[in-house]
């Protein structure tokens, strides 16, 4: 990881120039380079190297797969998504639940639709809507690990909350930890009318997963929509309908 002298930008990436995978159990949006992916210029933004969206249908999702050396955080907006790994952690995530695996020496888990649940005497079932996000870790060969953390309460309050953190600033917060001191996400839901004031980094990237907000000094953002910041930070986000936003706060990047 490296900080050197940098040009203030802010690149607007839409929705529609995002990479696709659509087979017949999932839709998955990718921000950066993924899987058969593959774009040279395209990589990463600071220290995040993934920020897919995903789209589950009912009755699948992910088999068990191995990951290594990645902090992984999960963000579901709609639904629920059962978790497995190999270190014998489960959980049930769902809105407003911060989720967190690092995988360290090495992982299996599997991620799946949680879609049969019984509502009012009958099964209820739709499709699971979430963003994960990767980060590299301070550094390689850490223990895997496994962390969720109900955080429904805080973004009621409003305002930008922290969701994962591995930020001395963020030392007692209720937020979630991850193993890289560089590198904070945040998460906003606001109504129509309702803004927040970004934080200013060498590097932010914002996400905007579903709603319409306006972007000071930069315009109209829609569902699906991410800015890549560069050396600035400050402006002022507005939600022009309701919308949920994720922001990830980094103070260093991959080395080339």
């Amino acid at each position: 990881m490296t900080t050197t002298r940098l040009t203030p930008r802010v690149d607007v990436r839409r929705a529609a120039e995002r990479f696709s995978t659509r087979i017949s159990w999932l839709d998955s949006r990718h921000s950066f380079s993924f899987g058969g992916h593959h774009d040279p210029g395209n990589t990463h933004h600071g220290l995040l190297l993934v920020n897919n969206d995903d789209t589950v249908h009912p009755g699948t999702g992910f088999e068990t797969h191995p990951h290594r050396d990645m902090e992984i955080v999960t963000w579901v907006l709609r639904g629920s998504l059962v978790h497995q790994d190999s270190e014998g952690h489960s959980g049930v995530i769902y809105p407003g639940l911060a989720q967190r695996m690092s995988a360290g020496t090495g992982i299996l888990h599997s991620e799946k639709n949680d879609s049969w649940r019984l509502t009012g005497g009958g099964a209820h079932d739709e499709p699971v809507h979430f963003v994960q996000m990767w980060v590299v870790p301070d550094e390689p060969g850490i223990t895997p690990g496994y962390e969720q953390l109900e955080i429904e309460g805080d973004l009621l309050a409003g305002g930008l909350v922290p969701v994962a953190s591995g930020m001395d600033k963020h030392d007692g917060a209720a937020a979630i930890r991850i193993k890289n001191r560089y590198a904070a996400l945040y998460a906003a839901r606001l109504e129509t009318g309702q803004s927040v004031e970004l934080p200013e980094a060498p590097f932010l990237h914002l996400f905007v997963p579903r709603g319409a907000v306006a972007l000071e000094g930069a315009g109209m953002l829609e569902t699906g929509d991410a800015v890549r910041f560069t050396a600035t930070g400050g402006q002022k986000v507005t939600a022009t309908e309701p919308a949920e936003i994720l922001v990830w706060e980094m103070h260093a990047t991959i080395a080339a």
